[in-house]
């Protein structure tokens, strides 16, 4: 099936490019690192990865990053299949609505105005909404503002 999008039983999943837009974006980190907005509560690690699994002062490698980034893609391709109800999407806004979950989260993502958006075919309306997640703790973040960017332009590519 290869790195096209797919409708497997209702399933998007990430390409291959998908994953290494994910960890530009993100940027590989190999030591745990505080979450950008919420500090040590959230510790983070590889491309962005968190959960009871990371730790502070834990160390990973470039096998345990790829594995936990596949992991994480899949798991948000799956809130994606779910929320956005509207097909048939191309590979590229299949990757950039994974990315863009990866980064918020699967529950702000589904409430948004994107996904509504997108819901009834209103693809222009969907990207422009992107520019609009650019805050963390009300305050504008440029690496945010670069991200949104990057995943708006991959979201409008055919």
């Amino acid at each position: 099936m290869g790195v096209k999008a797919r409708l497997l039983f209702g399933a998007l999943t990430v390409s291959v490019s998908g994953l290494a837009f994910i960890t530009g974006q993100e940027g590989r980190v190999y030591e745990s690192y505080p979450d950008p907005a919420l500090g040590w509560s959230v510790p983070t690690i590889c491309d962005g990865h968190t959960g009871p699994d990371v730790k502070r002062g834990m160390v990973a490698n470039d096998a345990m990053c790829d594995a936990l980034r596949s992991k994480d893609a899949a798991k948000w391709a799956g809130h994606v299949s779910r929320c956005v109800t509207f097909r048939p999407l191309n590979q590229n806004q299949v990757d950039s609505l994974i990315s863009f979950t990866h980064n918020v989260g699967p529950t702000a993502m589904c409430s948004s105005t994107l996904v509504r958006k997108l819901n009834t075919g209103d693809f222009q309306g969907a990207a422009d909404e992107f520019p609009r997640w650019v805050y963390a703790r009300k305050t504008k973040l440029r690496g945010l503002v670069k991200r949104r960017d990057a995943e708006r332009a991959l979201f409008l590519t055919p």
